[in-house]
């Protein structure tokens, strides 16, 4: 019985290193400039959630500048991981992402450097595979880190599981209370009075609503019976005790409840009294700049120290800008003109679309004068040096130039720049394949549309304070948009569109209809002047333009609506 026992456990091994060399030689993959992260789960699966499982990890790294050999021994880790699925959505995706602990033999937290990042337990190995720039994260978090604010650092590496070759990823630093992290005081179970209480906590608003947290008294929208709900990271919802509990939802409630009151901007007693101002404001920077379509909503994290160190709320680390910078087709995110932060605080088009709203008192703050003239200066600040065209372009052509060996192999096993068909899980739409044929593309084309966007940003960010907020048409079905026709079309179509009111106190609407190309960069304005209620059609010519997917916007005061044409010559 041994015997046989042992003759197939020798044929398992046999048939792992078989498929090990298989995979390895389908992409010829010997030897890389990236580090090579290999992890053994001994024939467990990977689970989606606790309880993670228990594998093994090694790290073949020779230092910057020197290539590693597969061959080579794990000479940067060694040793035990627990190890899980990581993500929400993208967790059904083909190419997996990791959550990872590093582990002493028995179970107990093993703290160690990985790839020169500074020493912890809690990691993440990032799988980038919607965003096929590869580098949309990682540009993110660059950003935020040279504008002063812990982002997580992150490591290129190429990742071997099971024997399998499974590409190109980013091991990166989980958020989470640490020296080296978010840099807050660590806050025990027994701190429950005076300073000790008031530091540090890390809170979240993301999906997940049924996560331990606090609801905050006010709805997004005046009327709506939606809830925010602030999540606890840290303490974790089974660590935290009731006096904390306590003090931090009386924080942030008074933040809100002053937000909520007509003195919100006094300097004084106002919302600088709560808030890290710094911080959200250049929070709102990073992703107006990014038009982070799950910006302020999801993966939207705050922190706060101890009040003898500081102790107002601050805004971030930034979290997943995998949908950013153009890389999807809706909720306007693709469109290079815009504040994403309006889209998403107007009730009257946004409602319900998804059923993640941002908090009340971003609208307020964003239309404060004086944030509004903070957010002003310091992007005219940023823009002579980090925000430059040239500074980011820069840092792209780095990332490209690290990734460029690797990505070859990453994209001879996952869908590559342009591909549509991209395997099982939710994806969004991508409003640029068509244009996308090879990775220079891809990088170009972002590029492109980070210069649009930067542009536009520069023109419109000194107008915030004189954005018409109190003045609007009502409607009553607010506005209608027809699907062009015909469609596809050469070289001309018929849009028609309805504009309906009942308040005579307006009898004018200030109406716009444009086009904009894939990149979300308008192309052709049809109509901008002022219209009273009623049905309307317009003839567009694309003559001067070239075949291919264009979008038009109709706004009607501060209401809109996007529709999809195909030029086709």
């Amino acid at each position: 019985m041994n015997c046989v026992h042992n003759f197939f456990r020798y044929l398992l091994l046999f048939v792992s290193f078989g498929l090990l060399h298989l995979a390895i030689a389908q992409v010829n993959f010997s030897s890389s400039n990236l580090p090579i992260v290999q992890i053994d789960t001994h024939g467990q699966a990977i689970p989606n959630d606790d309880p993670r499982i228990v594998a093994d990890m090694g790290i073949i790294y020779n230092g910057p500048g020197k290539r590693n050999q597969v061959s080579d021994p794990a000479n940067n880790y060694s040793g035990k991981i627990s190890i899980e699925i990581h993500g929400q959505s993208s967790a059904g995706w083909d190419k997996k992402s990791y959550n990872i602990e590093t582990q002493n033999s028995d179970g107990s937290n093993r703290n160690v450097s990985l790839i020169d990042l500074p020493e912890e337990n809690d990691w993440i190995l990032y799988a980038p595979y919607y965003d096929r720039s590869l580098m949309r994260n990682v540009l993110t978090y660059d950003l935020a880190r040279k504008m002063g604010w812990y982002a997580s650092r992150t490591r290129y590496c190429e990742l071997v599981l099971n024997g399998e070759y499974k590409g190109l990823y980013v091991l990166m630093e989980k958020i989470k209370r640490d020296k080296n992290r978010v840099n807050i005081n660590k806050l025990k179970p027994d701190e429950i009075s005076g300073d000790d209480v008031t530091g540090g906590y890390i809170l979240r608003i993301d999906k997940e609503p049924w996560n331990d947290g606090f609801d905050s008294p006010y709805p997004p929208f005046a009327g709506s019976d939606d809830v925010i709900r602030y999540q606890y990271r840290y303490p974790k919802a089974e660590d935290i005790v009731p006096e904390q509990v306590v003090y931090i939802k009386g924080y942030v409630l008074s933040f809100e409840n002053v937000m909520h009151d007509s003195v919100y901007s006094d300097p004084v007693s106002g919302y600088a009294k709560y808030i890290n101002v710094a911080s959200f404001v250049d929070y709102v920077l990073i992703n107006e700049l990014s038009r982070n379509v799950d910006g302020y909503r999801l993966s939207a994290y705050f922190y706060k120290d101890k009040e003898s160190n500081g102790g107002k709320l601050t805004a971030g680390p930034v979290w997943d800008y995998n949908f950013s910078f153009g890389n999807v087709g809706y909720y306007n995110s693709w469109l290079t003109e815009g504040w994403q932060l309006l889209y998403f605080a107007d009730d009257d088009y946004f409602h319900q679309v998804d059923g993640f709203f941002i908090p009340f008192w971003w609208k307020l703050l964003f239309q404060d004068r004086q944030f509004a003239d903070r957010l002003n200066n310091r992007w005219q600040e940023l823009r002579q040096t980090i925000l430059s065209d040239s500074s980011i372009f820069a840092t792209m052509d780095m990332f490209a130039d690290t990734t460029a060996e690797a990505r070859q192999r990453n994209f001879a096993i996952w869908p590559g720049p342009g591909e549509t068909d991209l395997g099982g899980g939710w994806f969004p739409d991508d409003p640029r394949s068509s244009d996308i044929h090879s990775y220079a593309d891809e990088i170009r084309l972002l590029k492109s549309w980070i210069s649009d966007r930067m542009a536009w940003i520069d023109e419109n960010i000194s107008k915030i304070t004189a954005l018409e907020d109190h003045i609007k048409p009502v409607l009553t079905d607010n506005i209608s948009l027809g699907q062009n026709y015909p469609n596809p079309f050469n070289p001309t179509t018929t849009i028609r569109y309805t504009i309906g009111m009942k308040d005579v106190t307006y009898p004018l609407n200030k109406v716009r209809l444009t086009v904009y190309n894939m990149l979300g960069k308008r192309v052709k304005t049809l109509l901008d002047e002022k219209q009273t209620a009623g049905n309307y059609s317009l003839h567009f010519d694309g003559s001067g333009l070239g075949s291919g997917i264009y979008y038009y916007k109709l706004e009607v005061g501060r209401y809109s609506l996007i529709k999809k044409m195909v030029l086709v010559k």
